[in-house]
């Protein structure tokens, strides 16, 4: 047995992994954005890897970040860059750094899209104040021209962070780097606070300044759809007839953002009988108007309306998008349904709407829950076929599955197929592998196999992850094994592995924020 295995003492975790760590497992590396310049080469992934593995453990203003980064100047690319600062998202000060340090390389120029990536993650991270000195520097030395949509990263960073004050502030900071307010830009902040629903804010604010613009019906319709997302109906009715007093001329989206507003506000009823008279105001009603009751009858539960609006789409040759398809198809699992889930995916290649991850992802969990092995490996299969490629959530709930009924050996036929698809593990997925073998018999020296790898990946693993393994050997006295563990991940070339090291021991003396996507499954 496995675990007999394990209790050998003559056996080391070197020679018990050796042929795991020199064989596939380190074929995989981590994906990265297909988005490169055509006159360039895509960097190496181990070089991206790296460099961003460099900014993730010297992050703290007392590391000398720069030191360890010649090593590469002879090696930056534009494309280099823009990848490594998209790998870097959560990592502001250190990407900031980074981005200083290739800008002082002789003969070397930052992409617009790298000034665009650095303001984004900037905001993302929340280091506005970096973020401000950063704008002034870029106006300062006219090395880059700042326009509306650098400005329109800064709203959605602040609306984000929940800081809907600070978002108008932006606004009105826009004259200090030379750009004049327009009624474009206010669209994008209102469109940016209502959707983190700071809608509140967004009609203050408008109507401080709509003397100043001219507003057309898009930008009501904004409003509109905001506090129908709050379900806050009578507010948007009153929007709606503000923007007919001011004579805006009305389009099919200024009807369904109303007619949405209705729906969600539980008054079906009113919006239906709106949408009987758009046409009466010389506007024919779109595929998205007929989504918005579908959306609404799902959400009640009426299938049988959801297909009659279906049919109805059909015999005006009106074709749903993929997020309409997708919200019946979740239904229609939800409501156990799965073979006419099944029809509505060919109904979708036979209308020209291609099925996304989202919509395999729906029925493959109706399989995975049901235990429905050969269904949810074929639909696998199928997605591969239909040139829509797995993802994590896809990889993740088929490997859950195939460990919790026992199949290890398809198990592992598909950890083994994921890289040929694009895919390559991240940490949830090592934990889906780690925690379902620690819970079957004979499997711990195959879960202790993947932690090693992961570290040997440059891979954080999970706190829950490190305590299930720590608990699993103690259970069969296997101390000596956690030591070599902890030792392993105190070799590890990531900083935040080596800080894991001592939980692995026991000693817990950090406090984990990272969000666990994976956790225990109870049996």
């Amino acid at each position: 047995m496995a675990v007999r295995s394990l209790t050998s003492k003559t056996r080391t975790f070197h020679s018990l992994f050796h042929s795991l760590c020199t064989s596939k497992f380190h074929s995989h590396r981590h994906p990265f954005s297909t988005l490169t310049p055509l006159n360039q080469n895509p960097p190496l992934p181990g070089l991206v890897n790296e460099i961003s593995r460099i900014l993730s453990d010297q992050r703290n203003p007392h590391h000398d970040l720069e030191t360890s980064l010649n090593a590469f100047s002879s090696k930056i690319s534009t494309n280099l860059v823009e990848q490594v600062l998209k790998r870097c998202k959560n990592l502001g000060f250190s990407a900031h750094r980074f981005f200083l340090w290739a800008k002082r390389i002789p003969g070397f120029e930052h992409s617009k899209e790298s000034y665009h990536i650095l303001v984004d993650i900037l905001g993302t991270s929340r280091q506005f104040a970096i973020l401000w000195d950063f704008l002034l520097e870029m106006r300062e030395s006219h090395d880059f021209e700042i326009n509306p949509e650098i400005i329109w990263l800064v709203f959605r960073s602040y609306s984000r962070a929940n800081l809907p004050s600070d978002a108008i502030r932006a606004f009105d900071r826009m004259a200090e780097f030379g750009l004049k307010p327009s009624v474009d830009d206010l669209d994008k902040l209102l469109y940016v606070l209502c959707k983190r629903k700071h809608v509140k804010c967004a009609q203050q604010f408008f109507d401080r300044v709509k003397h100043k613009f001219e507003a057309k019906a898009k930008t009501y319709s904004i409003l509109v759809r905001g506090w129908g997302d709050i379900g806050e109906a009578i507010e948007a009715r009153k929007v709606f007839d503000e923007m007919l007093g001011r004579g805006c001329a009305l389009d099919v989206l200024a009807y369904n953002s109303l007619l949405e507003a209705l729906c969600k506000g539980g008054d079906a009823d009113e919006a239906y009988k709106m949408f009987r008279e758009i046409g009466s105001h010389g506007v024919e009603p779109d595929a998205c108007s007929y989504a918005i009751f579908i959306r609404a009858y799902c959400e009640a539960n009426n299938i049988h309306a959801v297909f009659s609006v279906l049919d109805r789409m059909r015999r005006y040759d009106l074709v749903p998008n993929v997020f309409t398809y997708n919200c019946v198809i979740k239904k229609l699992c939800k409501n156990g349904e799965v073979d006419e889930a099944y029809q509505l995916l060919q109904e979708m290649f036979g209308r020209g709407v291609s099925p996304d991850a989202w919509s395999y992802n729906t029925i493959l969990a109706y399989h995975c829950e049901h235990s429905e092995v050969n269904r949810a490996t074929k639909l696998i299969s199928t997605m591969v076929k239909d040139n829509c490629l797995p993802d994590q959530h896809s990889y993740n709930m088929l490997l859950k599955l195939l460990v919790r009924v026992g199949r290890f050996e398809r198990a592992t036929e598909i950890w083994e197929s994921m890289g040929e698809t694009g895919f390559y593990p991240s940490v949830s997925t090592y934990a889906v592998m780690i925690h379902g073998l620690c819970k079957k018999k004979g499997k711990l020296e195959e879960a202790c196999r993947y932690f090693e790898t992961m570290i040997d990946e440059g891979i954080p693993p999970y706190a829950s992850t490190i305590e299930m393994l720590r608990n699993r050997l103690i259970g069969f006295g296997l101390m000596d094994h956690i030591e070599i563990l902890a030792c392993k991940m105190e070799r590890g070339t990531s900083s935040s592995i080596q800080e894991l090291a001592n939980e692995m021991r026991g000693n817990k003396t950090c406090v984990r924020s990272r969000n666990e996507e994976t956790e225990p499954e109870s049996e």
